[in-house]
């Protein structure tokens, strides 16, 4: 099973500048969770730099939020669609519970 793995970000996107994308690919991750205190910028960032690497990507909706409440809404329902699949906490959990054959995701969080 996979193991935390910190990642400090120096920019709004988690893969850049650090060594997320190789722990992930080297773990034979293929799918991660996003959640963060930023949605239109570090969340937002984060996933269009993980569905480029071609991680599928899942957002959980209810653990994000934003400064601009605008930007926020705009995020989770024009962008978040196109980059992959929305849920709240309880559905995603729920999804992955139900899921034997697959190991746990590795835990991304981006603010």
């Amino acid at each position: 099973m996979p193991q935390d793995h910190a990642v400090t970000k120096r920019t709004w996107g988690a893969f850049t500048n650090t060594d997320l994308d190789d722990h992930l690919q080297a773990e034979g991750i293929t799918q991660v969770v996003i959640a963060g205190v930023a949605t239109s910028m570090g969340v937002k960032s984060t996933a269009r730099q993980a569905h480029e690497r071609g991680f599928h990507v899942v957002l959980a909706v209810d653990a994000m939020t934003d400064l601009n409440a605008d930007a926020h809404v705009n995020s989770v329902t024009r962008i978040f669609p196109g980059l992959g699949e929305t849920g709240i906490v309880a559905e995603i959990v729920e999804l992955v519970e139900r899921a034997p054959s697959l190991t746990a995701p590795a835990r991304l969080t981006s603010g």
